[in-house]
């Protein structure tokens, strides 16, 4: 076992304070990863928060994990000490049920293990991003290329493969028009995939104060919903919605703006229920989705298109004496685009 310094919740909604925690001994296909840096999701606030649910504390958030290899197991094949890697939402699954064996495995049957907020097949359990050190079994590791640094290719080990994921299963690319609902930390990279991958790409957003930033972006297009002509205007428009935030929407107004056959998929998780009429799906054949993260092969695949449309996050660094502060502006969106923690602070 190893002590290292880290960034805990004590207790759901309580301030995250500087504690110490142990991660265990490198095992026979384990990487121990010094890490270099830390992206802050939303979906870290929803859980220290519980706002999805009992949580396990004390809770060390962080799942957009980016550093360099110290250390590896025996058996190892697949790094060696200097590679630089990254860890993302998951670091175990059953590795042998149908999804799994399809490389899809964060829709594991049994339940794929978490990066924190979960016990691991060991019955230990697990903690994540925001600390020095990381020991991760090499099957769900990554590895980050050369073209992207690594403060901002953190955030594109949960934002990043969170909108790269759908935008590729249902095909976005040239001839397609699709609209990313939100310009936030998924929204803006949601924009930079789709804009790389071809496709016409228009921003909904809620007023038009980051039109600049979205056009610079990738954006061909930018709209405020909270002007009821947008959705006048906009009717019909779209073969793919990709609805990054994380507050209900008018779910039936969204897909009023879809063309025949179009699907509107969510990637934000919004702590309450929604509400909708399924004549807004039932007319004109339309597909209301979702989409979680993506497989372990899928989000290599991603950071190397990335790197090869050098794509990396938008971002604000911060110290880990920031963290706190930082989790009020993101959940008043006072942050272009993603925080990222520099865990030499630690």
């Amino acid at each position: 076992m190893t002590t290292v310094a880290a960034y805990a919740a004590p207790a759901a909604k309580a301030p995250l304070e500087r504690t110490t925690i142990e991660r265990r001994a490198v095992r026979e296909s384990d990487v121990l990863i010094d890490i270099e840096f830390a992206g802050i999701c939303h979906s870290d606030i929803h859980q220290a928060q519980e706002g999805w649910g009992k949580a396990i504390f004390p809770m060390v958030p962080g799942h957009e994990i980016a550093g360099v290899v110290s250390e590896v197991g025996p058996g190892v094949t697949k790094f060696q000490v200097g590679d630089r890697v990254g860890v993302g939402c998951m670091v175990d699954s059953c590795r042998v049920c149908e999804n799994c064996l399809k490389g899809l495995e964060q829709y594991c049957l049994d339940g794929n293990t978490g990066t924190y907020n979960a016990v691991g097949r060991d019955g230990e359990p697990t903690y994540g991003g925001y600390s020095q050190k990381v020991v991760v079994d090499e099957n769900f590791v990554l590895r980050i290329p050369d073209g992207i640094s690594l403060d901002v290719a953190a955030p594109l080990l949960c934002a990043g493969i969170t909108t790269y994921s759908p935008l590729r299963h249902w095909n976005a690319g040239p001839g397609k028009k699709v609209a990313v609902v939100g310009f936030g930390g998924l929204g803006h990279l949601g924009v930079k995939i789709a804009h790389a991958m071809g496709a016409e790409v228009t921003v909904l957003s809620q007023s038009l104060r980051k039109q600049d930033d979205g056009k610079k972006l990738g954006a061909d297009h930018y709209y405020a919903t909270s002007d009821p002509k947008t959705f006048e205007e906009l009717r019909g428009s779209f073969d793919l919605i990709l609805s990054t935030v994380s507050a209900p929407l008018d779910l039936g107004a969204f897909l009023s703006l879809l063309r025949t056959d179009g699907a509107l998929v969510n990637v934000g998780a919004p702590e309450e229920p929604v509400s909708l009429n399924l004549f807004s799906v039932i007319g004109g054949r339309k597909t209301l989705a979702g989409s979680g993260i993506g497989g372990i092969q899928e989000t290599q695949e991603m950071l190397d298109f990335c790197a090869e449309h050098g794509i990396g996050a938008e971002i604000e660094l911060i110290s880990a004496s920031e963290i706190n502060e930082a989790y009020e502006r993101v959940q008043s969106s006072d942050v272009r685009y993603r925080f990222v923690i520099d865990t030499a602070t630690i």
